[in-house]
């Protein structure tokens, strides 16, 4: 290849995998081009919290065996991967739970996407930046800083798998991972401008111990972020199976997910809300958004604006969210406190102040409020169903604005106020979580690009278990408006 300096870092991941496969370049080129890219890039961004370039030329060396031998190493061979750095991820490597530096850890296992990606030749660098506990749809921590956004840098790049996003979207790798439990995958992928894919409920196993139902309130997914929905079904494919240790697992008979990507829109009711009739939204972002979604009508898609008859505010519901995600951190603190650690009374510097106060105010709950909030959530089950006996898709902005700056003091939060209307500072920004609550399969696909050149994002929203369906929306639109050219921008974005 005449110059990998230039053009290995915006291929997609399969695009590299199959240069690799056909000899074109080599793992450990490849490997030595990307470092170069992080060591020069990610400076800027604070994409990744540590890296293990060692490790992944010798892995490297391992794939070039395996390929002088005639074996075929998968889909992605030779393709470096980030891991998000709060889950467990890869055994034996260090674990600060998004910055937490009292619980800096090394991993006990390895992750869904860790183990997909090394199945199908993938070579894992290092792993990136995610807020506490993964508790807001911003990057940034009290040990790291704030990850930026590759487009301009003075701004966040989303989160909670915003250094995946950042490092995807930079070029500092070809896919990587995230995890999604209220938007984590698709709000990083709007700001970044990339393919953030939540499964639906029992598609990727997700299994939990000693509580397997303690990823259900609300449902938390293993996922990647990628720049094509090719990678992202490639990586589906890789990460769906069945596991009887997942309560929610099911055994689907090996979809293959390429395949139901190219599925065609004739025929298809997609409905549009920009705001599900309760958030504020901030108007260029509804434009953007609006558009991308009247771009399915040229696949043979029936466009129509869907309504929502929503009885709670959308701050209500997302201090819902906040709450019912804390139950499991609650516990987990709890537990911790009984067996002699403290950690919010003596490691209260590690952890930001709203993290402390969520949780202390969900120990606090009693029967009634588990209760009322079950009642909300079903109530957004309802809403969910009533529409989708009218579409089969629904279609809405990813976040109510655009990204928000990094703040100076390494607690970044979303916007407090859209159009004159309190929100929510953690999630209230994102049309995310009600996907979350139901388990619905939904993605991020890039809309567009606003006029100060940030990022919009367009969130697909499918009926429970037709992930194929929200694969082949995102597939045709990718189709119709590409997006790949959004990438050709300078290493780090504008900004200082």
């Amino acid at each position: 290849m005449r110059n990998l300096t230039d053009a290995l870092p915006r291929l997609s991941a399969c695009e590299l995998g199959r240069l690799v496969r056909a000899g074109e370049v080599s793992p450990t080129e490849v490997i030595r081009c990307f470092q170069k890219r992080i060591e020069a890039g990610d400076p800027r961004l604070n994409a990744f919290v540590y890296t293990k370039f060692e490790y992944a030329e010798a892995e490297a060396k391992k794939l070039e065996a395996r390929l002088a031998r005639g074996e075929d190493p998968g889909p992605f061979a030779g393709v470096p991967f980030a891991l998000k750095d709060f889950l467990p991820s890869k055994k034996g490597w260090t674990n600060s739970h998004g910055g937490v530096r009292a619980l800096i850890c090394e991993d006990t296992e390895d992750s869904v996407f860790c183990r997909a990606m090394e199945a199908a030749g993938g070579i894992a660098v290092g792993k990136t930046n995610a807020p506490a506990y993964g508790f807001r749809g911003t990057c940034d921590n009290l040990l790291y800083g704030p990850t930026r956004n590759p487009f301009d840098t003075r701004f966040n790049s989303g989160g909670s798998s915003g250094g995946s996003a950042a490092a995807v979207a930079g070029g500092l790798v070809a896919i990587a991972e995230g995890s999604d439990g209220g938007g984590s995958l698709r709000i990083p992928a709007a700001w970044c401008s990339l393919v953030g894919f939540k499964a639906s409920l029992g598609t990727i196993p997700s299994v939990c111990r000693p509580d397997a139902w303690s990823a259900t309130h609300p449902w938390c997914f293993n996922g990647g972020l990628t720049k094509t929905v090719e990678d992202t079904a490639v990586l589906l494919g890789g990460m769906a199976a069945y596991d009887p240790r997942d309560p929610f697992s099911l055994d689907r008979g090996g979809v293959d997910y390429t395949e139901e990507m190219k599925k065609p829109l004739k025929g298809f009711r997609i409905g549009f809300t920009p705001d599900f009739g309760i958030f504020p939204v901030d108007a260029e972002v509804a434009e953007i958004a609006e558009r991308a979604a009247l771009r399915f009508r040229e696949a043979g898609a029936a466009v129509e604006r869907a309504e929502f008859r929503f009885q709670r505010s959308a701050y209500e519901l997302a201090e819902l969210w906040c709450r019912c995600i804390c139950a499991d951190t609650a516990i987990a603190l709890e537990l911790d406190r009984r067996r002699g650690f403290d950690l919010v009374r003596d490691h209260r510097g590690d952890l930001p102040e709203e993290f402390i106060r969520w949780n202390e105010e969900t120990a606090k709950c009693g029967l009634m409020d588990y209760y009322e909030a079950h009642r909300a959530r079903t109530e957004i089950l309802d809403e969910e169903l009533r529409a989708f006996e009218q579409f089969d898709l629904i279609l809405s902005p990813t976040t109510i604005c655009l990204p928000v700056p990094n703040a100076q003091d390494r607690n970044t939060l979303g916007p407090r106020e859209m159009n004159g209307v309190p929100v929510e500072p953690i999630i209230g920004f994102c049309e995310t979580f009600f996907a979350n609550f139901t388990g619905a399969p939904a993605a991020s696909v890039p809309a567009g690009l606003s006029k100060s050149g940030l990022p919009v994002g367009l969130q697909i929203i499918g009926r429970r278990h037709r992930d194929g369906d929200v694969l082949a929306a995102a597939a045709a639109l990718e189709e119709l408006q590409p997006w790949r050219g959004l990438y050709e921008i300078p290493l780090g974005g504008a900004g200082a």
